[in-house]
C-alpha cells in the first residue's frame, strides 16, 4: 500500500525514525483541507508508545479537515549538519503515514498533554498549571502510524 524508498542506501532504520520522532519538537502536519486542497501546518509534537500527540483549539481548520478525513501525513526533520566551507547540509527526515483521531475521554487528554508540556514548559508545574487553565479549551490529537520511513539527505 505503501511506497518503498528508492534509495535505499539513504534509508534510515526504524529505531532512527524512532529517535528522530522523540528528539525532535516540530514537525508539518498535511490534512485534506478545505475543498480538497492540501492543508499543512507546523505543529509540536511528542511521540509516545508509537502514536503521535499534538494539541490544538477545539474549533478551526485543522479540527474540520480532521474530523473530514482521517488520513494524514507527518513530516519531521532534524537540524542537520552544515559541512564546513560548503553551502549544502546534511539532515534526517522522516515521514509518517497514518490515521488522526481526537481524543475524547479526559484523563487520556490529560495524561498525552502532560507528556508535552514536559516536553516544552520548564518545569512539570508550569505543564500541570496549564493543563488545569485550558483543559476544556483544548483538543488532544492522535496519529496512529501504519507506516514510516526515514532518509539521510544531502543536499548537494
Amino acid at each position: 500500500m505503501f511506497r518503498q524508498m528508492r534509495r535505499k542506501k539513504q534509508e534510515l532504520s526504524k529505531e532512527e525514525c524512532i529517535r528522530i520522532l522523540t528528539e525532535e519538537p516540530r514537525g508539518v502536519l498535511a490534512l485534506l483541507g478545505d475543498d480538497d486542497y492540501p492543508y499543512s501546518l507546523p505543529m509540536s509534537h511528542v511521540y509516545i508508545d508509537g502514536k503521535i500527540y499534538f494539541h490544538g483549539a477545539k474549533e478551526g481548520h485543522k479540527n474540520d479537515a480532521v474530523k473530514k478525513y482521517p488520513k494524514v501525513s507527518y513530516c519531521v526533520m532534524d537540524k542537520g549538519v552544515k559541512e564546513k566551507d560548503s553551502w549544502w547540509y546534511t539532515f534526517k527526515s522522516v515521514i509518517v503515514f497514518g490515521k488522526i483521531r481526537i481524543l475524547t475521554g479526559n484523563d487520556e487528554k490529560i495524561d498525552r498533554l502532560t507528556h508535552l508540556g514536559d516536553k516544552f514548559f520548564p518545569t512539570h508545574e508550569e505543564t500541570v498549571d496549564e493543563i488545569n487553565r485550558l483543559l476544556d479549551r483544548t483538543e488532544v490529537f492522535e496519529i496512529t502510524v501504519e507506516h514510516m520511513s526515514g532518509k539521510l539527505v544531502r543536499e548537494k
